[in-house]
């Protein structure tokens, strides 16, 4: 199991050792000071849109699961008069409310 094992790592490095790293022609290099370097103008435009529309989800998302919640509240408000109707109960008395 030894042999197999040094014979791969001896492949590994024979094979690293055998391909050059590619050196930086020159072209598309930064020359400049890389701590001046920012995404300027447009850069900042579109993280405003990605964190406009983001916004934007949340609210719909919000809004969406809140409609959600009152529609399954008011079925279920429905289903507790229809099942007391059914009972021969009125749901809409109340005690003393004559």
């Amino acid at each position: 199991m030894t042999y197999l094992t040094d014979a791969t790592l001896w492949a590994g490095a024979w094979l690293t050792n055998a391909v050059p790293s590619p050196s930086p022609s020159g072209y598309g290099v930064y020359t400049g000071d890389e701590d001046l370097v920012t995404p300027g103008v447009i850069g900042f435009i579109i993280t405003f849109l990605v964190a406009l529309a983001t916004v934007f989800l949340v609210i719909d998302m919000t809004r969406r699961v809140r409609r959600t919640r009152y529609r399954a509240e008011i079925r279920e408000k429905l289903e507790a008069e229809a099942a007391a109707e059914a009972a021969g109960e009125s749901p809409r008395a109340t005690p003393g409310s004559e």
